[in-house]
Formats: structure tokens, C-alpha cells, sequence
């Protein structure tokens, strides 16, 4: 897997050395941030995960969001979806540091990650969804070339009750 250099991020494969750091962001309520819950996984587990999945693959996987000087600051994944037979798709996901956040890093991670699954992978498209209620991840997603298409109801199982998502999706042609 090449890397996948932007101007401000590189999306490179996670190492075994950055297994203690992605445990840590896997438990820690402030990555996961308000419009996520936290489910604990062990050491072990990340280790599982990440050491058998290393690349990505037509099933999904994960890169390490790394600043230009090689500092980690998140983790963009994917798994597959389908619509039909044959209609393959990606679902992206990002968690960016909190001490991170508000930089572009996650906007210009998430181009870059839609970019390459849309390039490497016989795919028709590259889909994200985000809390109506979490406007960066909505601005960001925006400024990655995701274009809303509606509204998920009740999809999202968080504080007690069921909250809606908006759906937005990259295709190829989007910028």
C-alpha cells in the first residue's frame, strides 16, 4: 500500500508500532467524540485487527492519518457495502485527535481516502454518514467532495435515544 500524500496529511498503513496509540484512540471517549460511543476493545483485539489487516482489501480496512512530519493524528476505515448483486460500495469512517481537530486534516484525509477506493477498487461509490447534529464532520465531508443525499431516521443509537444521520456520498466524477 503507497502512500497517500496531501499538503497537509499523509494516509499511510498502521505499524506495529502505532498498535498501542490506535488502542488508545479506540477507548478514549474525547476521540470518539460526542456523536460516537466508545466500545472498549482490548489490546489484543487491535492487535488481531490491525496486524491481519494491515491493507486495505474489497472488505474494508483502515490507514493512519499522519501529519507532513510523521506525527499520527487519526485513523480513516472503511467496510463494504452492496446495493444489489453486483453494486459495491464503500462506508468511510474517520476519528481525528481531539487536540487535532479543526486544522483540515479530516476533510482532506477523507478526499484522499474517497480518491483512492474510488481508483483502486471496482466501486461505484464511496459513502459516509454524520450526526445531524455534527455540523464539522457535515462541513467537513463538504469540503472533501461528499454531496448530501439525505436523511438516515433513527439510525443511530446514542444518549438514550435514536438520533438521524445524514447520508452524503462520493462518485466517480465528484471532485
Amino acid at each position: 500500500m503507497p502512500v497517500l500524500q496531501g499538503e497537509r496529511v499523509n494516509l499511510r498503513a498502521i505499524e506495529e508500532t502505532d498498535l498501542p496509540l490506535v488502542h488508545q484512540w479506540a477507548n478514549d471517549e474525547r476521540v470518539a467524540g460526542e456523536f460516537d460511543v466508545v466500545r472498549p476493545v482490548s489490546a489484543d483485539d487491535i492487535r488481531r485487527r490491525y496486524r491481519d489487516n494491515r491493507a486495505l482489501n474489497a472488505e474494508g480496512g483502515a490507514l493512519l492519518v499522519a501529519r507532513k512530519d510523521g506525527t499520527p493524528v487519526g485513523l480513516v476505515t472503511c467496510h463494504s457495502v452492496s446495493y444489489g448483486v453486483y453494486s459495491p460500495a464503500f462506508n468511510i469512517g474517520i476519528e481525528i485527535e481531539p487536540a487535532q481537530r479543526g486544522n483540515g486534516f479530516g476533510s482532506e484525509a477523507q478526499r484522499l481516502f474517497a480518491n483512492y477506493l474510488l481508483h483502486a477498487f471496482p466501486i461505484g461509490r464511496v459513502e459516509a454518514s454524520t450526526d445531524v447534529e455534527n455540523i464539522a464532520e457535515q462541513r467537513a465531508l463538504v469540503r472533501a467532495g461528499f454531496q448530501r443525499e439525505g436523511v438516515a431516521r433513527s439510525a443511530s443509537w446514542r444518549g438514550g435515544r435514536w438520533h438521524d444521520m445524514f447520508v452524503y456520498s462520493r462518485v466517480h466524477g465528484d471532485g
